[in-house]
């Protein structure tokens, strides 16, 4: 699938910054649940997870190889799954970095997925917290990439003290219409 059709199924890419990473909701987990730390090993079961989590995009085989591989040494500090009880992976996010953005250090969230079969129980907001506390240990302000059509995901980072990124004037639009869409205290007083 290109670029251009992806953009089209999912919406345009945006950005979401977190000025800081003081007071990070704590949220728990369903029973039944658990976070536990990646496993180098397990690329393969992370992006099964990211894959079947992505109806819009058809995605590589080798996209834990492609996004980690320049410093697999940090998966297990960084990289987590939310487990069901048979310890099997139902969901994921990272605790990544990105340590040139416009000139500054952030902590990247990054890959933030549930497989269909356990979404709408609160596991993306339990692992969204657990990254960002890990992200604490270290960096000093968060940002994300998401797409402007994953409407449920943006109001998720709105709450937890996401801001959307306006440097670039492009998707000015894109944030009014979600403004629209999602109907978010924060967006309103946001000037577009």
């Amino acid at each position: 699938m290109s670029q251009d059709s992806y953009a089209t199924l999912a919406g345009n890419p945006v950005h979401m910054i977190r000025p800081h990473l003081r007071d990070v909701p704590e949220v728990g987990l369903p029973k039944g649940y658990a976070i536990r730390p990646l496993r180098v090993e397990e690329g393969a079961v992370w992006t099964d997870v990211v894959l079947d989590a992505e109806p819009w995009l058809n995605l590589s085989k080798e996209l834990f190889t492609n996004e980690f591989a320049h410093d697999l040494s940090s998966v297990p500090e960084r990289c987590f799954f939310v487990v069901d009880d048979t310890d099997a992976p139902v969901g994921t996010a990272s605790a990544w970095y990105k340590n040139d953005h416009r000139g500054v250090d952030y902590g990247l969230i990054h890959w933030v997925a549930v497989r269909p079969s356990h979404q709408g129980k609160g596991l993306g907001k339990a692992v969204l917290a657990c990254a960002l506390e890990k992200l604490s240990l270290w960096h000093e302000r968060a940002l994300l990439g998401t797409q402007s059509k994953r409407l449920p995901a943006i109001a998720l980072y709105l709450d937890f003290g996401f801001l959307p990124d306006l440097q670039n004037p492009d998707v000015i639009e894109d944030w009014r219409l979600l403004r629209t869409q999602l109907n978010h205290p924060v967006l309103d007083n946001i000037e577009l």
